[in-house]
């Protein structure tokens, strides 16, 4: 087990690594108003545009909903937010690198154009079932939100800094608890699941395929995590069309997004979002199994594990090495924030948030209340689950922008 896990970080450090740095860039460089500019339209070039938007950007699932509820703030289409939340937590920079390293090219661009096809595809719907009831969301005439800008630095020397913290720091610490349990529970698959396991299934792809889609939908799998966990499945014998499968649903259905989901967009925007995104990974799963030559989504892995014992290049494991570290900052610092004891002054006030799970929730509960009036200053301790507010706000303020982002207000503490 313990090779199967140096081997399988190995393969992926480095592509993550470089995932982050364009997360960093991406993040700095693109402020979030581009995105609410040229999404408010119920049309399907809002559709489409908001899946190229969020087709590269490193959200995960839970870090994808107060974004999305965000830009349905700002004026974004129903249409266009659900294609948003199909695409995005699907792929990412950094996922899309990782899968390139681990599962081969054919997966690196099958990944992405699945979630393409599958977000045009549930937004569209959205749209049609908007038009045949109500008008949508009017549109947001605010070109620059307060407190969402994400202004380039002034120097160089800022902007750097910025893209390094966002890409090594802040995506680390949202995704390396994630990437832990992938990489863990890839290893345990390879060492303990026998060869065979999955050669039952071989005869009947759509049948392994719901078998994977009822495990993965109530998990959660970060887009990167969930990478290491198909590589041993299909080695295992998994096809590589359910390999795919995992790859869309695990990262984007989880219970808690659902929830969420439901109160920020409507029962049945969530209805045609769930759809979409099981019967387009099983479409797409099927295509792979049925049109594609299976040896180009299975060689490079098989091709990597009988390697398993090789010796690593010098760069590969000064990846790993960095990466490691990286993980282990996150973890470390995770740990304090949740001991912590913040030591509270006379207008400052405790507040009780659920479902922050990462740093992506963070800033979104940072940014949404630092707009209410007579607000000062805002940390949100995800570990936690708390937030506290310096100045004088009503609660029911906080209340109401709390349950806007899509969270779950718990009262003062």
């Amino acid at each position: 087990m313990l090779n199967s896990l140096i081997f399988i970080l190995q393969e992926m450090s480095p592509y993550l690594l470089l995932g982050f740095l364009f997360a960093g860039v991406l993040h700095v460089y693109v402020p979030s108003s581009f995105w609410a500019k040229h999404l408010s339209a119920n049309n399907l070039s809002s559709v489409l545009k908001a899946t190229l938007f969020g087709i590269p950007l490193p959200l995960c699932s839970c870090g994808v909903i107060p974004t999305a509820a965000s830009l349905r703030n700002d004026g974004v289409s129903r249409g266009a937010t659900v294609a948003f939340l199909i695409a995005t937590p699907q792929t990412g920079i950094d996922s899309i690198m990782a899968t390139y390293g681990i599962l081969g090219l054919p997966f690196a661009i099958a990944r992405p154009l699945a979630a393409l096809l599958t977000a045009i595809f549930g937004g569209a719907l959205v749209n049609r079932a908007e038009r045949r009831s109500a008008p949508s969301m009017p549109t947001s005439t605010a070109s620059c939100p307060s407190g969402q800008c994400k202004c380039p630095p002034r120097s160089i020397a800022r902007s750097i800094v910025a893209v390094l913290r966002y890409g090594f720091i802040d995506m680390v610490r949202s995704t390396g608890k994630w990437l832990v349990v992938g990489l863990a529970v890839a290893a345990l698959i390879t060492a303990a699941v026998p060869s065979s396991f999955f050669e039952r299934f071989a005869q009947w792809p759509l049948l392994s395929m719901l078998l994977v889609l009822v495990v993965s939908v109530p998990m959660y799998l970060c887009a990167t995590g969930s990478i290491p966990i198909a590589a041993a499945l299909i080695l295992k014998g998994l096809s590589p069309g359910a390999g795919l499968v995992m790859l869309m649903a695990g990262p984007a259905c989880s219970f808690a997004s659902i929830m969420v989901m439901s109160r920020v967009l409507g029962r049945r925007a969530l209805i045609i979002y769930l759809a979409s995104i099981m019967a387009g990974s099983i479409a797409c799963g099927l295509a792979i199994d049925y049109l594609l030559p299976r040896e180009w989504f299975t060689q490079i892995v098989q091709a990597e594990a009988c390697c398993h014992l090789s010796s690593t290049p010098v760069w590969r494991l000064i990846s790993s090495i960095v990466l490691l570290g990286l993980i282990a900052n996150a973890l470390v610092t995770s740990i304090i924030n949740k001991y912590k004891v913040k030591s509270i002054m006379d207008n400052q006030t405790i507040y009780h948030v659920g479902g922050m799970s990462c740093n992506h929730c963070k800033k979104n509960v940072e940014s949404g209340l630092m707009k209410l009036d007579g607000v000062e200053a805002v940390e949100a301790n995800v570990e936690r689950g708390e937030v506290v507010l310096t100045g004088i706000v009503d609660e029911e303020q906080v209340r109401q922008a709390v349950e806007a982002l899509g969270y779950e207000y718990g009262g003062q503490a």
